[in-house]
């Protein structure tokens, strides 16, 4: 079957910039931090006591008691981003079209809390009293089966577990189904909620993490030189990515085409990138290859831009071999400045950032950084976002086990 043309016609945002998308968007154009001392639980004495935490998310506002008893917050996040999306597109899901309407979502750790929730229970009352419901609420692909039974979507069903990847991997493997007809429709992105004790703890353990305790909201400092780790997140960002005919017939308002994906695997290391960045620069690759655009093409790039020592160094090469002399003149942001770093939701929520982007024609800043490193000597939009022409905009995410992932969108002009 000959390739169709994918568009995004929804997005949704749950994040600790906002709940909403006009609320996180404001806040990321005009550089805001959603990094604080953690509420979640106590920190006290533990050597990373920050997260970048949704702040305004209430619970009975979109769930009633039963139903928010029987969900995790990974999984309410992805629903209510989801519900977002929905409207803002306009779609209605039917009985004639519902076998045309998939979900792929991207989770890296699923319901961590709950695990160590329900473990304690066990060795302080015994099995009897471990939750019938542990399991069904606790595993990463909850939020596609829950959102396909709210929505009644009756296609392609898929999570994508590849760590701080999957939420691109995801929005890619979207698109996929449906440029090549498997899907007219699908709800694609990533949710994550993961801050909990054992979770920041065991990033912690890594050095992986910042600990500028005194400082949250300059903590992640991406291409920054005194950068000394990322900030655990958390949240959801979903997005309808439907065949352009199929947007047009309904008379849907499209916010951005998508036009590339690529991927690929650094067989390297568990969690670091190699030295040279190949991984990442083959991926970038593939999904130039994959639009049939040269790099001179791209305007502006969400890069992955984590705030950790390697990844920055690393990132900043593979732009630079990918797209050479045109490096310098890209415009290249961390939203992860920002709203920290969300693990596999990253990918989604960055992945509505890019659309934003282009539909504005803005460029987020990144904040926090007043001394760039000398490896990273490129344009990073520092501290105040741009208005600027971007009629393609590329977006990176890399995980643990050297798995990456890179998006494509392009300004849509009909």
């Amino acid at each position: 079957m000959a390739s169709r043309r994918v568009v995004i016609t929804g997005t949704g945002l749950v994040t600790p910039l906002g709940t909403g998308v006009a609320k996180t968007w404001k806040s990321i154009c005009a550089g805001k931090s959603g990094v604080a001392r953690i509420t979640r639980y106590d920190p006290t004495g533990d050597p990373v006591q920050i997260a970048a935490e949704v702040k305004d998310f209430i619970e009975e506002d979109h769930f009633d008691k039963k139903s928010s008893n029987k969900l995790k917050l990974f999984v309410k996040y992805a629903l209510v981003a989801t519900h977002m999306a929905l409207e803002e597109s306009g779609l209605d899901i039917t009985d004639d079209n519902c076998g045309r309407v998939g979900v792929i979502t991207g989770c890296g750790m699923g319901g961590l809390p709950t695990i160590t929730e329900q473990h304690e229970i066990y060795l302080t009352k015994g099995y009897k009293r471990i939750s019938p419901f542990f399991i069904p609420t606790a595993i990463p692909n909850m939020p596609s089966g829950h959102i396909s039974m709210a929505t009644g979507s009756k296609g392609p069903n898929l999570t994508m577990t590849t760590a701080c990847a999957a939420g691109t991997h995801a929005v890619g493997e979207a698109y996929r189904h449906i440029k090549y007809g498997m899907s007219d429709v699908m709800i694609s992105g990533g949710t994550e909620a993961v801050i909990c004790p054992l979770g920041v703890n065991g990033f912690t353990s890594m050095k992986a993490l910042s600990k500028r305790n005194d400082s949250p909201a300059e903590a992640s400092r991406p291409f920054d030189k005194d950068r000394d780790g990322f900030v655990m997140s958390e949240g959801s960002g979903i997005m309808i990515l439907e065949e352009y005919e199929h947007a047009r017939a309904r008379g849907a308002e499209i916010i951005a085409e998508v036009v590339g994906y690529g991927l690929s695997s650094d067989a390297y290391h568990i969690a670091a990138p190699p030295e040279d960045g190949e991984g990442a620069m083959r991926s970038m690759r593939v999904a130039l290859e994959d639009a049939g655009l040269n790099p001179e093409d791209i305007d502006y790039i969400n890069a992955h831009g984590t705030s950790t020592p390697l990844n920055d160094r690393c990132e900043t090469l593979a732009i630079k071999t990918v797209f050479g002399d045109h490096a310098h003149k890209l415009a290249i942001s961390s939203t992860k400045s920002m709203v920290g770093h969300m693990l596999g939701a990253a990918g989604g929520i960055e992945a509505v950032f890019l659309a934003l982007s282009i539909r504005d024609q803005i460029a987020p800043p990144t904040i926090n950084l007043h001394q760039p490193s000398p490896e990273c000597d490129l344009d990073y939009v520092p501290n105040t976002a741009r208005k600027m022409s971007i009629r393609y905009g590329l977006s990176n995410s890399f995980g643990f086990g050297g798995t990456n992932g890179v998006v494509i969108f392009k300004q849509f002009t009909g």
